[in-house]
């Protein structure tokens, strides 16, 4: 079995803003000497793991990540009959198990029962929380120092398999991430463009008033993205418990999400759907590479998606002549020329 998938995806996204910065602008970065067009890791892997395809194929094996669960658990025990004081207590000791609690809020007393630091909750850990709720309910007690160990090692969470967590107060249960994800670069110069809008007032007759309702300007740009993942089937599987099978749905999962699924800023404003239209798929036991030098050189004009995959190939067969193979064997999908499958790529790094 190869131990890593390496996977290169081209994407072009027309003027939209999908994932944005603190004031609001498309995120770039400079690279090659030139501005392009960015949207980060953080954001892919969100709407990855947050999408309808992926709960679809993983939805009893997805986690959740949050502050709250210290008031979910509360909120149960209230609704079983606990005293709010007794609830309170019980539900900031469960939170505790995950994270440093924020403390004392004289204006929002709930807010003292989240988490300091997202946690990423796996569902074994939350249906051991809702288990311990049970029986803290039934029994009217405080929950024991062995009932509270509701940190698991063992877990079979796709998402936190893939992308992992951590926990700054119980490092033991710590996940290394099996797949890597870089941050999505435009394979050519871009300028991010201002857009300025007007809306009218439907009940405005332009009798006293010929003015707009409403004046707004945001920004957007278009680009073609160049994306590389890389993913450890070893690790994976070891994240997973050992579960082939899961490791498997998970790898099918996260490929199909990858190539249809993207960040959702700006969705109504834009209608930014994409998918990607070229794919690369290596498989190997070499140590992995990002193809992302192919495009130090901007590719500014003529027909840029083919501009592009022909960089892309390029820059893979001359890192091998210079290095030797990197992979082991590869496919290609092409949704400009018609050639390859999603499913054809799916069979060849699960089966």
């Amino acid at each position: 079995m190869s131990r890593f998938i390496q996977l290169h995806l081209l994407a072009s996204y027309p003027p939209s803003n999908p994932n944005r910065d603190d004031l609001g602008r498309p995120k770039t970065a400079v690279m090659g000497g030139v501005p392009r067009l960015r949207i980060s890791s953080q954001s892919l892997k969100r709407a990855w793991r947050k999408s309808e395809l992926f709960a679809s194929a993983l939805g009893e094996h997805v986690g959740t990540r949050t502050k709250e669960m210290g008031r979910e658990a509360f909120k149960a025990l209230v609704d079983k009959g606990v005293s709010e004081s007794k609830a309170k207590a019980w539900a900031k000791a469960i939170a505790e198990q995950f994270g440093k609690s924020k403390g004392a809020n004289k204006d929002k007393p709930l807010l003292e029962l989240d988490i300091e630091q997202l946690a990423h909750f796996s569902p074994e850990e939350r249906e051991g929380i809702d288990a311990l709720v049970e029986v803290l309910a039934s029994e009217r007690r405080p929950p024991s120092q062995d009932e509270l160990k509701l940190l698991r090692q063992a877990n079979r969470a796709a998402d936190i398999a893939l992308f992992g967590r951590m926990l700054a107060s119980s490092p033991k249960f710590n996940v290394e991430a099996a797949a890597q994800v870089a941050h999505a670069i435009s394979v050519h110069t871009v300028a991010v463009e201002d857009d300025f809008f007007t809306a009218v007032d439907d009940l405005n007759a332009g009798e006293d008033d010929l003015g707009a309702g409403h004046l707004g300007e945001t920004e957007f740009a278009a680009a073609l993205h160049y994306l590389y993942l890389c993913i450890d089937r070893e690790l994976l599987t070891a994240n997973l418990s050992g579960d082939e099978e899961l490791a498997k749905r998970t790898l099918a999962a996260l490929v199909e999400a990858v190539t249809k699924v993207a960040p959702t800023g700006k969705q109504n404003s834009f209608g930014s759907r994409v998918r990607a239209t070229y794919l690369l798929a290596e498989i190997g036991d070499e140590q992995p590479r990002s193809l992302s030098v192919a495009f130090l050189k901007p590719v500014n004009s003529g027909d840029m998606m083919t501009g592009a995959v022909e960089a892309l190939i390029r820059c893979r067969d001359n890192m091998d002549k210079v290095y030797g193979d990197c992979c082991e064997d590869h496919r290609e999908m092409n949704a400009q020329s018609g050639e390859g499958s999603l499913k054809e790529i799916i069979r060849f790094i699960t089966e």
